[in-house]
């Protein structure tokens, strides 16, 4: 894939850009990741995701590369670079290269940082919106600190790929107590019989979805009632709609779960609704 790629200072081709095999994101996952919708050349969410980056290398002691206004530049030239107004750019920091040991570096090294972007078809984003998708409830084995965004993705890639063996769009993890906690990528939502939206509490081990943050902002606008509790599978399945958040994928309804139809079998007027409104403010850069 022709594209070019910021990798600790430089702006290389993607078949140039690397790191050193002693990079501890490389050797630990030691290292977190950051990832912007792009819409008419704007970023979703911008402060949102800045926010949650700088809060992810806080809980693991780690150094900021350089301050968010210079790292957004760097973002825009990067995306300038690969001509992309409609996409999706992904952002990883790592503590950076040293001497393979489990401790931190002593002296502190120079963390590693590297950004890269692709184009996206929002078109086609939309058409599988308007079709809705299906997911599958896979038991979350991660580990107890999913609040932080790191780069340690294993157990959210068994998932995946199993939900996609059994012919569905996303995994919906479920806890030892049988509820819902989120996807292998997303943010997991119900819609109850009172048209209530609910969605995991953040007390829970779940990631502090920037766009689920954002959609509960915008329900209260469009005053829609949001629960933030835990619900579980089944509840789920008798649920009036479902659908799932994140950046990538923004508001996208579920239609079935476990082979099981959700509602009507087709996106409820909820969800369209939502979709409809996010990504009108982001496109206004709101």
């Amino acid at each position: 894939m022709a594209g070019v790629a910021y990798v600790n200072g430089r702006y290389l081709p993607l078949s140039e850009a690397s790191v050193s095999i002693e990079d501890r994101g490389f050797q630990f996952a030691d290292g977190i990741y950051e990832a912007w919708a792009v819409l008419g050349g704007k970023l979703a969410d911008a402060a949102g995701h800045f926010e949650r980056m700088e809060r992810s290398l806080a809980e693991l002691r780690m150094a900021q590369p350089m301050s968010r206004a210079a790292l957004k530049l760097v973002i825009l030239e990067t995306l300038r670079r690969n001509r992309i107004t409609e996409g999706f750019c992904y952002l990883q920091i790592t503590r950076g290269q040293a001497p393979r040991d489990h401790g931190f570096p002593n002296p502190a090294v120079r963390p590693s940082l590297i950004i890269t972007c692709k184009p996206v078809d929002y078109a086609a984003e939309a058409r599988k919106s308007e079709k809705g998708v299906a997911v599958s409830t896979q038991p979350d084995i991660r580990w107890g600190r999913c609040d932080i965004k790191t780069v340690g993705l294993l157990p959210n890639v068994l998932a995946k790929q199993a939900a996609r063996e059994a012919g569905a769009y996303e995994a919906w993890l479920v806890d030892s107590g049988g509820m819902v906690t989120e996807g292998s990528s997303t943010n997991a939502w119900i819609v109850d019989a009172r048209g209530v939206l609910i969605t995991r509490d953040t007390r829970a081990n779940i990631l502090r979805g920037v766009t689920r943050k954002h959609l509960m902002e915008l329900a209260a606008e469009l005053q829609m009632p949001v629960e933030e509790r835990a619900f579980s599978v089944e509840e789920a399945k008798d649920a009036k709609e479902a659908f799932l958040t994140a950046a990538s994928a923004f508001v996208t309804p579920i239609t079935a779960i476990d082979g099981k139809q959700v509602g009507d079998g087709r996106p409820g007027p909820v969800a369209a609704r939502l979709r409809a409104h996010y990504i009108d403010k982001a496109r206004r850069g709101d």
